[in-house]
């Protein structure tokens, strides 16, 4: 089942995300680093970001439901909270999936453990300040802002530098570090692959850090999905053989299918960056840090 839904949506997941899982080929990457849009346009999980300071309005806001790159918006802050020209500032909003239909058994419950999902909206420069409010013009939209989206203090977010993917082991062994799984993806996307960005459930708290390298694997024979899955398809398939004896997904190698590089971090949940896949990755794969 799982091949028939990736066969179904690859062309529409790749056209519109640009993304491309890497199948066969060498493994290798034409960048040192994750760009700008990449680390910046990636959202983030969090319980703790303040919502006092946000977008009210903007300019021709009888016209427009939203704001992107070169228009100007409004801010409820101004003078009296020692807001300048030349301030920077972030622009976030919470979201969470609006199909809310899980992909995994444990998906709705390792979402709510991790805690509240933001987007990345992109950011602000002040460029005239009021008493009590100010003018701000968006510099690099990831998206599209709003009416009552959050904005926080700008704070440059660093690129960690790729390893060498050429060195990418298809049949490493466990590392023996902490697991957890690829939870969900960036605009709550299941399907990713070379350059998506995913969120697994391992954070700050478990000593994950920026630059921390996962490796994303998964098991033959189980059943975690919430899509029909086919029993006991790893050691028999009616009318295409079996085996001689029956064999769980303990009794079978794992499959190592990629690696990603951290990219920002929670508390209890990472921002990841995928730099290589073997095959297709989906929600519900496991992740071990390198």
């Amino acid at each position: 089942m799982r091949a028939k839904l990736a066969g179904l949506t690859f062309f529409l997941f790749f056209a519109a995300a640009t993304i491309s899982a890497q199948e066969g080929g060498q493994p290798g990457s034409a960048t040192n680093s994750p760009d700008y849009a990449a680390v910046n346009c990636s959202g983030f999980i969090s319980d703790n970001v303040p919502a006092d300071i946000r977008i009210i309005s903007g300019e021709e806001s009888n016209l427009k439901i939203t704001f992107a790159h070169g228009d100007y918006v409004y801010i409820n802050r101004g003078r009296d909270k020692g807001v300048q020209v030349g301030d920077r500032f972030s622009v976030v909003r919470p979201t969470k999936d609006p199909v809310d239909v899980p992909w995994f058994k444990w998906q709705h419950k390792l979402i709510k453990a991790m805690g509240q999902f933001y987007v990345d909206a992109g950011d602000l420069r002040v460029v005239n300040v009021q008493p009590n409010v100010s003018i701000a013009e968006v510099g690099m939209s990831c998206g599209y802002m709003q009416r009552g989206d959050i904005v926080r203090p700008f704070v440059e977010r660093p690129s960690p530098p790729f390893k060498d993917a050429s060195a990418f082991d298809h049949f490493a062994p466990a590392s023996g570090k902490r697991v957890a799984m690829i939870v969900a993806g960036l605009d709550n996307t299941q399907l990713y692959g070379k350059n998506s960005t995913v969120y697994v459930n391992l954070g700050s708290n478990q000593s994950v850090r920026v630059g921390d390298y996962f490796r994303i694997f998964r098991y033959e024979g189980t059943l975690a999905e919430t899509a029909p899955q086919t029993k006991n398809y790893q050691y028999e398939l009616y009318g295409f053989g079996s085996a001689h004896a029956k064999y769980s997904w303990r009794d079978l190698p794992r499959e190592v299918i990629g690696e990603g590089i951290v990219i920002n971090e929670g508390p209890n949940a990472s921002t990841v960056f995928i730099t290589y896949s073997s095959l297709p990755i989906y929600a519900g794969d496991y992740i071990e840090l390198e």
